[in-house]
């Protein structure tokens, strides 16, 4: 998009929200970068740049406007859709892929030599993977200065800097202030100092996505699934058997609806609590290990779906005679993530031919039995992590409370995935994940595509075979065998999983779904 001047400055004359994350805007004359949407005057044309990443701007010597805040902006959605070595690459790094295992681990993650992947990320973005990741951390480190009182050592050390003269260089260079600024300036906008934080104290942050978003609807969705234990929602959309449609007209009347839930993270346990607005989420994060900040932020951000850009999607879908009507009628549908692909794989498999209701029972007996119990201080309703695929596989399938071939299936799947032969993280190849799935014993094109659109992020995954799906179809008066709804669905592309979404949209509760959606 950097390419076309006319069409980013005339994005950034409208002060246009829907580009923020897209590109940023460089103003030569005073050194700053800032979104689109910006409030400040427009720079005259002579005085921008177009740059493709924040990174790329801090690389080019440009400092983030202290008005707009540019690297709080939500994240291009182009990197959900891509499924090319870049589109990984930038899954991995926003996941703290370079702070843990360096650039080695993540070239060779990706399967190309540090050279080849910094070349391939210089040429779209105009900064390499260290640049990235700094970019990444700077804005890690404004969050923990503004919103907690720890010393500026461990806010340091828990941002993914090696040392603190780093972090202070890093700071000065992005912000054009000090660390001990920042924070003063967080207090005086607030009236009122940091709020108190510690290994496990609470950090409250703000989750930018573009609006429309319908948060209500999505939070119908995870609440009709959640886990007894290891998830719960609450407030309108807690009740199990409520739709999005009804939560959405419960967040209508102003009731606030919060989704809580176990992480998993790379140091250690940690429990968030989101709660949607109209244009953000709320996020109350409580950590074992702050190092863990970004990875949380960014999987709540995929589970969420914020990166997406509802517009172009509901441009795409409701320009068709069949989705037109139920695109308008629910604006800014967001597809389900996951935290974690291997407890999404875990739940599609137990989740086979039986009912929503059922595969939750299952689901939080395998979570009493076999979970990491979260520590005494992080407990109340949420009592245990989601039983790792090195747990699962350790168990004997004929004991699981399920028909002895889905068992087989399930720890089979598991020892897949504990031993690295199949991999479901954000850097995963889908179609070569797809293959590795269907490859095993008991594993269909449903749970290969249903895994794909949650836990793989792809916007264009469809369990045609699904049978919500074709019990949509039949309300809807179109045919709905699977290979009339495959066909008909072809039209959808490329965000066949938003087709989706809004085809289980139609279903009431009481539907029999099973657990297909």
């Amino acid at each position: 998009m950097v390419d076309d001047f006319e069409q980013c400055y005339r994005a950034v004359s409208a002060k246009d929200g829907r580009f923020d994350g897209w590109f940023v805007t460089a103003v030569t004359t005073t050194g700053i970068y800032c979104r689109p949407s910006c409030p400040a005057v427009t720079p005259k044309r002579t005085s921008v740049r177009f740059l493709p990443s924040a990174a790329a701007a801090q690389r080019a010597g440009f400092r983030a406007c202290k008005r707009c805040r540019p690297d709080a902006s939500p994240g291009s959605p182009e990197w959900n859709a891509r499924a090319d070595a870049v589109g990984r690459a930038m899954r991995l790094i926003a996941d703290g892929s370079v702070d843990r295992d360096g650039v080695g681990g993540l070239a060779c993650r990706l399967g190309f030599s540090e050279r080849h992947l910094h070349r391939l990320l210089v040429a779209e973005l105009g900064a390499g993977p260290l640049a990235l990741a700094r970019a990444q951390r700077a804005h890690t480190a404004r969050t923990l200065i503004e919103t907690s009182t720890l010393p500026f050592t461990e806010v340091a050390f828990a941002a993914g800097f090696p040392s603190i003269r780093q972090f202070n260089d890093t700071v000065r260079d992005v912000f054009a202030t000090t660390p001990t600024e920042l924070r003063r300036r967080s207090a005086h906008r607030d009236g009122a100092g940091a709020g108190e934080t510690g290994a496990t104290g609470a950090l409250q942050l703000r989750l930018r996505c573009r609006p429309p978003f319908d948060g209500a609807g999505l939070l119908g969705f995870l609440g009709l699934r959640a886990v007894p234990g290891v998830e719960v929602v609450e407030g309108a959309a807690s009740a199990a058997g409520e739709s999005g449609a009804s939560a959405a007209g419960a967040s209508a009347t102003g009731a606030s609806v919060t989704y809580r839930r176990v992480l998993a993270l790379p140091h250690g346990p940690g429990v968030v609590a989101l709660t949607p607005r109209a244009e953000h989420v709320d996020c109350t994060l409580r950590l074992t290990d702050l190092r863990d900040l970004s990875a949380a932020v960014q999987r709540c951000r995929r589970l969420l779906d914020l990166d997406a850009d509802p517009v172009a999607v509901d441009t795409a879908l409701g320009r068709d005679e069949l989705l037109g009507p139920l695109v308008r009628a629910m604006p800014g549908l967001r597809v389900p993530g996951a935290v974690d692909g291997a407890e999404l794989a875990v739940r599609a498999v137990l989740g086979q031919q039986i009912s929503v209701g059922g595969a939750r029972t299952l689901a939080a007996r395998l979570a009493a039995a076999h979970g990491e119990p979260l520590p005494e201080g992080m407990r109340d309703s949420l009592t245990h992590a989601f039983p790792t695929a090195a747990a699962l596989a350790a168990i004997d399938p004929e004991q699981l409370p399920m028909p002895r071939a889905r068992g087989r299936a399930l720890v089979g799947m598991c020892a897949a995935l504990a031993a690295g032969d199949v991999i479901l993280d954000p850097g995963a190849d889908r179609d070569e994940a797809r293959a590795q799935l269907l490859a095993l014993p008991g594993i269909g094109p449903w749970t290969a595509e249903y895994v794909a659109m949650r836990a793989l992020g792809d916007p264009d995954a469809f369990p045609a075979t699904d049978l919500g799906i074709r019990h949509a179809f039949a309300g809807l008066g179109q045919p709905h065998d699977a290979r009339a709804v495959a066909a008909i669905a072809e039209r959808w592309r490329p965000w066949r999983s938003y087709a989706a979404l809004h085809l289980w949209a139609t279903l009431s509760p009481t539907t029999d779904q099973g657990a297909r959606r």
